[in-house]
């Protein structure tokens, strides 16, 4: 058993969830409600200063919500009625049983497309699964042990550069460098190079925009004058793109790699109206952005949960040792990884890199929870609320990885949904989880993680995705043999 760690959850600093409280709320719920009556919730005049405090606290927020009113919540933000859902059946209810009603917020996804223009991150109806159709076998996991060797050669040249020891590691920021330079690598065959400040700064920029923007109910224009951060970082990353591309086509096709770039120009080829070179780039990008921002920020939340639970961190390495005997993980290997993948696994469960997903808009009345719930609706899924609910996790706040081994009790099903579920289930969930174990175990074949003199809990913030307050150092040293 490993020692529980004794850091509280920030999200959870007021009294503990009531769970008889909120069965109460739920079964008053199910009771079948007449059309037209909402459930329970914070009143105000317009709503926006719901709003506003969600801006300021997003889960303090919710979990006192959740906490006084139960498991379906109803907000008022004229001219809109969101419905916040933290009940694992309802969730799975409304994003399986009624995926085919439901489309994602408009405004999330006007803000999104900003940057990924109408990749399948943003696409909706046939133009969406005619994109997911195409790109699935990429992603599939006998395609995804094809990266395995470029994610392993990316990471030994990564961690050959850092310092055999160090007191105040910046380690956010080299992991973060490192996924960047694996998904470029398997996207373009081709490193980030001089470029790497430049994208870092780019990426920082448009997320704390598109950040910012969520809680407006409208954008200004990028022209306006104090968005030029905005207009200049949009450029930089729309640059590395188009750079990658054109020197791509100016090469024979007998000598492209086997990239993702190659596979989605070939697409290109066999038909350019569906697949025009925008929408190659729109795509390139969505991977590019997502595929690492979310492997490095959840690599993040790994590194301090190893460094502030030793035990867990000598389990993962001895398996490590043992099953690797020194070399680096191959796709075949990584199966091996079982108590390592665990600690991966609860630290999504901590730390979910989409901690409250896409809200959903209802195109058609519903029933839920035994709420009759008219179209146009609005649902929040607060995947983070799941997460770190006493019903399905006991001891929630406590890092215990044994939650996810093979003779673990089974959860519920919905209570762990770190990549979302349904039809929209994160398309990159195999590849990222092969990348985050390929990383882990060669970095626990090298260092030790502990936490610097001084250091307290990093408070997770929502920054697009789930990232610490302040950046993130770790102590690092040679692991003893």
């Amino acid at each position: 058993m490993n020692s529980p760690s004794s850091n509280r959850c920030p999200f959870h600093d007021d009294a503990a969830l009531s769970v008889a409280g909120t069965a109460a709320a739920t079964a008053t719920a199910t009771a079948q409600q007449p059309p037209g009556a909402w459930p329970p919730g914070p009143r105000s005049f317009t709503g926006w200063v719901h709003l506003s405090r969600m801006s300021r606290d997003m889960f303090g927020t919710l979990s006192q919500w959740q906490r006084q009113f139960g498991d379906i919540v109803h907000l008022r933000f004229w001219p809109e009625h969101d419905v916040i859902v933290a009940d694992p059946e309802f969730v799975r209810e409304l994003l399986v049983t009624h995926g085919d009603a439901l489309i994602r917020w408009e405004r999330a996804i006007g803000v999104f497309a900003q940057i990924h223009g109408n990749s399948v991150l943003i696409a909706e109806h046939d133009a969406w699964r005619s994109k997911r159709h195409a790109l699935q076998p990429n992603f599939l996991p006998k395609a995804v042990q094809s990266f395995s060797p470029t994610i392993a050669a990316a990471t030994e040249q990564a961690l050959a550069d850092w310092p055999a020891r160090d007191a105040q590691w910046p380690i956010e920021s080299t992991l973060t460098s490192l996924t960047m330079e694996v998904i470029l690598q398997m996207t373009f065959s081709s490193g980030v190079g001089s470029d790497a400040k430049v994208a870092e700064e780019a990426i920082r920029v448009t997320s704390a925009a598109a950040n910012a923007e969520f809680y407006w109910p409208a954008s200004w224009p990028d022209w306006v004058p104090w968005k030029r951060a905005k207009r200049r970082a949009l450029a930089d990353l729309n640059g590395l793109i188009e750079r990658h591309m054109q020197a791509r086509l100016s090469l024979p096709r007998e000598h492209w790699p086997d990239d993702l770039l190659s596979r989605l120009l070939r697409l290109h080829d066999g038909d350019p109206s569906a697949w025009t070179l925008q929408a190659v780039r729109d795509e390139c990008m969505t991977t590019f952005l997502a595929g690492h921002e979310t492997t490095a920020a959840t690599l993040s939340w790994w590194a301090w949960c190893m460094a502030s639970n030793p035990v867990a961190q000598s389990a993962a390495r001895n398996e490590v040792r043992r099953m690797l005997q020194g070399r680096a993980p191959t796709a075949q290997a990584l199966a091996s990884l079982g108590y390592l993948t665990q600690t991966i696994k609860e630290t999504l469960r901590l730390y979910p890199v989409a901690p409250v997903l896409i809200s959903r808009r209802s195109t058609r009345p519903l029933s839920l929870g035994g709420w009759q719930l008219p179209a146009r609706t609005l649902f929040m899924l607060p995947v983070q609320l799941m997460h770190r609910d006493s019903r399905w996790f006991p001891e929630p706040e406590a890092f215990r990885p044994e939650r996810f081994a093979p003779d673990a009790p089974e959860l519920p099903r919905g209570a762990y949904m770190p990549f979302g579920t349904g039809p929209r289930v994160c398309l990159g969930q195999h590849l990222a989880m092969a990348e985050m174990t390929v990383i882990a175990a060669m970095l626990l074949q090298r260092f030790e993680l502990s936490i610097p003199e001084g250091r307290t809990a990093p408070r997770p913030v929502w920054r697009v995705t789930l990232r610490p307050d302040q950046p993130l150092h770790l102590a690092i040293a040679p692991v003893r043999d």
